[in-house]
């Protein structure tokens, strides 16, 4: 039976083998999908699949920046005993280095770190440290200076926290001090005119509710509605809120008295939107030490 590309694919995504792995077991069992992954299990070679169940919510978010570019990736383990493994650190480093050479996550799984498909690289990783690690996202930021940050950093440009700040204009002082607000602040958008709309109509849902407990006319409420959703805009976006260094200054103001102009930023915390299985410390201890 003529062994094709999607049968290796499939096969691949099923164990996690690596594509000539696949390829051969394939080749071996006659195109037998069933067969294939036996052969692959017997040689020890489908250890990746084993783990691809686990939820992998700790890692790092590594940044780069080059010219007018700047990425962060998250790659996810699913212990932060991982995060601090130099090994690990290596990889997302260059993963992170790749990443400014791609446009998509599914362009960065398939670029090559010497040689190798990102992808492949993941696996390989998974079945030498024996946890479950994904590529969740890439962004990227894009300005005159892309300016990034790190907080609490494992390593360079590496840490829980990745922020990338884009401006117009020329001030990396400046733009480091923005990148430390929004690592703090976690603004939702960079100008009221990029919010999403569903969170605005919520939020405007919400406090005209509160609004009408208050029993005054609607004239009055009206009125209270439109303060308050002024003051959301301002807590929420970047350019609105006030700026940490000196809060005398919105964030949009301080930019402008340093000469430039913010025009993106992302912030990329590790593990934000995963829900995690919680475990008691001693628990996560045995379970590493024990390799399952």
């Amino acid at each position: 039976m003529a062994v094709t590309a999607a049968m290796v694919k499939e096969l691949r995504d099923t164990t996690g083998a690596g594509m000539m792995d696949a390829k051969k077991a394939l080749t071996e069992t006659n195109g037998d999908m069933q067969a294939a992954v036996d052969w692959l299990r017997t040689k020890g070679l489908a250890k990746a699949a084993k783990k691809s169940g686990r939820v992998a919510a700790e890692g790092l978010v590594a940044v780069a920046v080059s010219g007018g570019k700047g990425v962060a990736v998250e790659v996810n383990s699913e212990t932060d005993f991982v995060g601090k493994n130099v090994e690990f650190q290596s990889m997302v480093r260059s993963i992170a280095e790749a990443a400014l050479e791609a446009d998509t996550v599914e362009a960065l799984n398939d670029a090559r770190i010497d040689g190798k498909p990102v992808s492949e690289v993941l696996t390989d990783a998974i079945a030498r440290i024996g946890e479950n690690m994904t590529l969740r996202r890439m962004v990227t930021v894009t300005g005159d200076q892309v300016v990034s940050y790190v907080h609490n950093a494992a390593a360079e440009g590496m840490g829980k926290i990745g922020v990338l700040v884009g401006l117009k204009g020329d001030n990396a002082e400046i733009g480091r001090q923005i990148a430390m607000h929004v690592a703090a602040t976690n603004p939702a958008s960079l100008s009221e005119a990029d919010l999403d709309p569903a969170l605005v109509e919520r939020e405007k849902s919400v406090l005209t509710e509160q609004a009408r407990e208050s029993g005054k006319p609607d004239a009055v409420i009206e009125k209270m509605i439109v303060g308050r959703m002024s003051k959301f805009f301002e807590e929420v976006t970047l350019l609105g809120q006030k700026f940490v260094i000196n809060p005398d200054l919105t964030v949009a103001q301080a930019a402008k008295d340093a000469g430039v102009e913010i025009t993106g930023f992302a912030r990329v915390e590790v593990g934000e939107g995963i829900e995690k299985k919680q475990e008691d410390f001693a628990a996560e201890v045995a379970k590493t030490l024990s390799g399952n």
